[in-house]
């Protein structure tokens, strides 16, 4: 009789433990994107284990996203890929009253990624930036003296980048980004679905490929903190990131960030929930969590990023929040654009020219 209880009361144990052990969520986000202490905290405070990968573009997540079967929990799509992802069934509605930190939500912010997820039903904001030049001070001063680093003629007049060559250039691996810019400073409209139009844009990059080290879209933050390169078509948050680490470093390298005047791309990133998600009370356990004003603050503070909660801004940081290249002045948001979602046919006529200015064939 005893030895029959005291065997119950060992599965019932192990039944538990297991259970604990299974308390884990699989997230899959870009890298350097979030604070790492966000992550042990949530851990201590909930104790669910979050297993963190990292990707660094929106087709290495979409190729996984569409094989099916990703072991996921939470993903962080680019808003153009999250409108196509959405139809194409990758995701699960979200359940808001699961997340009662979403209260916190900023109105606008909302509202922009409505154009992406119609009625906000899949996805919830991570965060938004723009798209620039980041570029060592010294080195640009150096390079072309009495010049105002203001402009997209910078990066795509040849003759231009051609200065900066000698002391390493970069550009991020996103032709979303990279091609609308062009198109930008080519007074193309960066919505333009023309085959024409993306053709030139291509061209174009192609003009000042030979002054580019490399197409990455994380190395080129700690290269500019290192001073391994002196400027790169970029995002924000990580420029100003590199400008932080080589601070830090106290290498004497300065870094600074500038939306160009013709304009920019405000691109936003979204959280969302496979359809064959694990984990899934973990999963809204954890973007319940992101939510949180404090914590979305912290996030900011760390990876130099606008956030999608406007219940964060009394918990930020001033010299983010103050920052005019994170949160732009209204006549700078004036000029800045947004692009919508691709049909695959231009998703693949995209990919096509990307792929010939990155192999020059």
């Amino acid at each position: 009789m005893y030895k029959g209880f005291w065997l119950a009361v060992a599965l019932v144990v192990s039944s538990v433990v297991a259970q604990a052990q299974e308390r884990v969520v699989h997230v899959y986000n870009w890298s350097d994107y979030i604070d790492p202490k966000a992550l042990s905290d949530f851990t201590r405070e909930t104790g669910i284990k979050v297993i963190y990968d990292t990707y660094d573009s929106n087709e290495t997540l979409e190729t996984k996203l569409l094989a099916g079967n990703t072991g996921y929990d939470i993903v962080v799509p680019g808003a153009t890929f999250l409108s196509r992802q959405i139809k194409a069934g990758i995701y699960q509605k979200l359940d808001r009253a699961r997340l009662p930190n979403a209260k916190g939500l900023w109105p606008d912010v909302m509202q922009r990624m409505a154009v992406y997820d119609p009625g906000n039903e899949h996805a919830l904001p991570y965060m938004w930036y723009t798209t620039g030049i980041a570029y060592d001070v010294k080195k640009a001063q150096q390079r072309l003296p009495g010049r105002v680093i203001d402009s997209w003629d910078i990066v795509f007049q040849p003759e231009t980048l051609k200065a900066f060559a000698s002391c390493g250039v970069y550009f991020i691996d996103s032709p979303e980004d990279v091609l609308t810019s062009a198109m930008r400073w080519l007074k193309i409209d960066p919505n333009s679905r023309k085959a024409e139009d993306i053709k030139k844009a291509a061209d174009a990059v192609l003009r000042v490929k030979p002054s580019i080290k490399k197409f990455h879209s994380s190395e080129y933050i700690n290269a500019l903190a290192n001073g391994d390169i002196c400027l790169a078509l970029g995002w924000a948050g990580d420029s100003f990131q590199a400008r932080n680490r080589a601070k830090e470093a106290g290498n004497g390298v300065e870094i600074d960030y500038v939306i160009p005047k013709e304009g920019s791309l405000m691109s936003m990133d979204a959280l969302a929930i496979p359809k064959d998600a694990p984990h899934l009370t973990e999963a809204y356990a954890f973007l319940d969590y992101l939510l949180r004003p404090d914590v979305a603050a912290r996030n900011s503070d760390a990876i130099q990023y606008a956030n999608g909660v406007i219940a964060s801004k009394p918990f930020m940081d001033k010299s983010v929040l103050e920052n005019r290249a994170i949160y732009p002045a209204p006549d700078v948001m004036s000029r800045l654009f947004t692009v919508n979602a691709n049909d695959l046919t231009t998703q693949r006529l995209i990919t096509r020219e990307w792929t010939r200015v990155k192999t020059g064939r």
